[in-house]
C-alpha cells in the first residue's frame, strides 16, 4: 500500500516539512558524489564514514570499515563521531526507491503533524524520532557492523504522531493486488494500524531467520520511531492544535 494523499487540508505551507524532503534530497545527491548510484545509493565507505553503526555505540573507541568483502572494527581513526551520525545517518538512504518512498510518507503525514505542532517543535519531534528509531534497533541488534541509514524511524514517529492527532482522516491509497492494482480511500487508523503491524512481523520474523532475505531493513528501527511518536505526540501537540480544525466525521 501506498498513500497518495489525505482528506485533510493544512493552515499554513508546511514549511518545515518541505525543508526536510529538500534536505534529504541535497544528502541523496551528494551522497551519490563517491562511487554511488541511483539504484544502489551511496558508496560502502561512504556509508560506514556517515550512517550510525551499532556494533560502534557497544564497542566505545572503535570504529568500523568495509575492506573488500569484510568489515573491519578497531581503533581506527578520522571516523565521524557517534553524535554526528546519529543525525547524518537520519538523511542518508539505500538508492532512489528507499528515498522515494520515505519522502512520500514524509509529504503525506508530515504536513498535518506539523500544523499540529508549530514549526520549532515539529523539528524537534522529527529528529527525536530519529534518534529513537536508532536506540529501538539498537536493542535488537546485538552489536551489529552494518551501518543505520534512512529517514524512515524519524518517519514513523511522524506517522505515531499522526495516528493520534488524526485517527478519523482517511488516505487516498495505491494497493497493489498480483499484477493489478487500485485506489482506494480508506481510514487513516486501518492504514497506519496495518503498516506497524507489518513492521512489527517482518521484524520478529528477521530475529527469528537472521540469516533469511530480511532485505536490509532495520524494522526495529520504525518500531522505535512509531512507538516514539505515540507516546510523545500530545507533549509536542500545541494547546488545542489538533481541534482548532475537526477531522472530517464519516
Amino acid at each position: 500500500m501506498f498513500p497518495l494523499k489525505d482528506n485533510l487540508p493544512t493552515e499554513r505551507f508546511p514549511i518545515v516539512t518541505v525543508t526536510l524532503i529538500v534536505a534529504n534530497i541535497v544528502a541523496f545527491l551528494w551522497s551519490l558524489g563517491d562511487g554511488g548510484d541511483l539504484l544502489s545509493g551511496p558508496a560502502a565507505g561512504f556509508v560506514f564514514d556517515w550512517g550510525f553503526v551499532p556494533y560502534e555505540a557497544q564497542h566505545p573507541g572503535e570504529q568500523c570499515v568495509p575492506r573488500g568483502d569484510q568489515v573491519v572494527c578497531g581503533d581506527i581513526d578520522g571516523q565521524p563521531s557517534l553524535v554526528v551520525t546519529a543525525f547524518t545517518s537520519m538523511f542518508l538512504h539505500g538508492g532512489l526507491l528507499h528515498f522515494g518512498g520515505n519522502m512520500l510518507f514524509l509529504w503525506v503525514f508530515g504536513n498535518n503533524v506539523e500544523d499540529g505542532m508549530g514549526r520549532l517543535r515539529f523539528i524537534a519531534f522529527y529528529l527525536g524520532g530519529g534518534l529513537a528509531a536508532i536506540l529501538g534497533q539498537l536493542l535488537v541488534s546485538g552489536g551489529d557492523p552494518v551501518p543505520l541509514i534512512g529517514a524512515s524511524g524519524a518517519v514513523a514517529a511522524v506517522l505515531g504522531g499522526y495516528l493520534l492527532l488524526h485517527p478519523r482522516a482517511r488516505v487516498v491509497t495505491l494497493v497493489f493486488i498480483i499484477l493489478f492494482f487500485t485506489i482506494i480511500e480508506i481510514p487513516a487508523m486501518f492504514f497506519l494500524g496495518i503498516w506497524f503491524l507489518q513492521q512489527l512481523l517482518f521484524g520478529y520474523f528477521d530475529l527469528t531467520n537472521p540469516t533469511g532475505e530480511g532485505g536490509g531493513v532495520a524494522y526495529f528501527a520504525h518500531v522505535g520511531g512509531f512507538v516514539f511518536g505515540l507516546l510523545l505526540v500530545r507533549a509536542f501537540a500545541r494547546r488545542g492544535g489538533a481541534a482548532r480544525r475537526p477531522d472530517p466525521v464519516y
